[in-house]
């Protein structure tokens, strides 16, 4: 149950300690506390949440809170702390009294990230919108349909999970590692059935290890010869792990053992079959033990032609951003253009009359629907090639340009929101992740509309 007092309903506070501060009204954090529509915004957070039960934290500390974690790059447990320090964010956050207690448990962020998932964020973005520009949302006629209006850009990009670069080796010494450690419980419950413990040669595997992964220059042949023996090591611990549970009426192992034992699996047979195949590439390639989810991603950029997180198609409408489609595998971010294009019209009520995108999306399904729904693009004609005025060459450059804006929006929640470095584990909590870093982007955005920066 979501226990919630409106941001519109007086109290009577004769000793209110944060208004007696004497707090610069002109702080970002009162100003924005004052733009934001809380009421509609915890409407939409108390859908993820029952009617009936024992009563929630106040859900505008949560919302606050996320967005104080997000703008400042902040740890969810130094979130916690610099809001029992900061008498202006816990003004932002509704609060009458100035607090030095913790006004919720650092982990709640991980249970709220679970439970709130892509929509919630994708829903506060469009309440946004709807409040900045109320007079662009209209609702075509029974039967009829409106004109085309405005600008859509799409791009795609990656959100690089938090993780190691992986390589094979570094991989199957991890997955040795923690298998020897499962060994180490289960031998202390079926000690009895042995006369020693079960050799994994940990120390021998450990000084391999150690010897080509310090080399300065891979050398093909040595580095062959440790992958090999690293994956004799997974089969030999993985087989001591199979004969020992066999031996117990029981599974004594946590479920995140059971986990990770069967992400090892599937990398020992993985990384085989590239070893005898002598190949480096392979379906449902897992790069993370912890973060078996995660997968690499061709960008061909400059520098970084391998990404490892999501892929995702990004909307930019108004100057805000909105997700679209959020994927874990590599697809071709074409496939997206018609899906977004109708959601732009659910938003707004009609279609864009320009999508502003790269060359990847002119397909010929999508040239053919934006045709058939008066939609321009900005990619080259195919056929034969038309004499352009000068003006119209003038505008189908600036319309080209213009789109540069998405990249920089991206540009924007990497650099300075960390779109670039999850640090969120699960799949789910890192989607929610993902959401909430694209929404505080907007957030700025909302508040340089309001007249103020953040």
């Amino acid at each position: 149950m979501v226990k919630y007092t409106s941001q519109y309903q007086t109290k009577i506070t004769e000793f209110s300690t944060i208004r007696n501060l004497n707090l610069d009204q002109q702080n970002r954090w009162i100003q924005l506390g004052f733009c934001l529509p809380w009421d509609k915004l915890v409407k939409i957070y108390s859908k993820k949440f029952s009617k009936s039960g024992a009563g929630t934290v106040n859900p505008r500390f949560v919302i606050g809170g996320f967005i104080i974690k997000h703008i400042g790059n902040y740890t969810d447990r130094d979130t916690i702390q610099i809001i029992r320090e900061n008498p202006y964010m816990q003004f932002f956050l509704g609060l009458e009294d100035f607090t030095p207690e913790a006004l919720f448990s650092p982990t709640l962020f991980v249970e709220l990230r679970k439970r709130l998932g892509l929509d919630s964020f994708n829903e506060f973005t469009d309440l946004l919108i709807k409040q900045c520009f109320p007079n662009k949302i209209k609702q075509a006629p029974n039967g009829k349909s409106l004109p085309n209006k405005g600008k859509l850009k799409l791009d795609a990009t990656v959100a690089d999970q938090y993780i190691s670069y992986p390589t094979d080796l570094n991989l199957l010494n991890k997955g040795r590692q923690k298998l020897e450690v499962i060994i180490d419980e289960l031998y202390e419950q079926v000690r009895l059935h042995y006369k020693a413990k079960p050799r994994t040669y940990r120390r021998v595997a450990h000084n391999k290890y150690l010897v080509e992964s310090k080399k300065r220059q891979n050398n093909p042949k040595t580095l062959r010869s440790a992958i090999r023996y690293m994956l004799n090591c997974l089969d030999r611990n993985l087989g001591y792990i199979e004969e020992m549970l066999a031996l117990l009426k029981q599974n004594p192992l946590k479920e995140k053992q059971i986990d990770q034992i069967a992400v090892i699996e599937k990398l020992n047979k993985q990384q085989r079959k590239m070893y005898q195949e002598k190949t480096n590439r392979c379906d449902d390639w897992i790069v993370s033990i912890s973060q078996p989810h995660v997968r690499p991603i061709k960008r061909g950029k400059k520098g970084r032609k391998t990404e490892f997180g999501s892929k995702l198609d990004l909307m930019l409408m108004e100057g805000f951003t909105k997700l679209g489609t959020l994927k874990w595998d590599a697809y071709n971010e074409s496939a997206d253009l018609i899906p977004l294009a109708k959601v732009y019209k659910e938003l707004f009520g009609y279609y864009p009359d320009l999508i502003q995108i790269d060359k990847i999306y002119g397909t010929n399904e999508n040239r053919t629907w934006c045709k058939d729904n008066n939609i321009r693009l900005t990619v080259t004609s195919k056929g034969p090639k038309k004499k352009l005025s000068a003006y119209e060459k003038k505008k189908r450059k600036k319309e080209y340009a213009e789109r540069n804006a998405v990249e920089g929006k991206i540009g924007q929640a990497k650099q300075g929101y960390r779109l670039n470095q999850v640090k969120a584990k699960l799949k789910e909590t890192s989607e929610c992740w993902i959401a909430c870093t694209l929404f505080v982007t907007n957030i700025v955005h909302f508040a340089e509309l309001n007249g103020f920066r953040i």
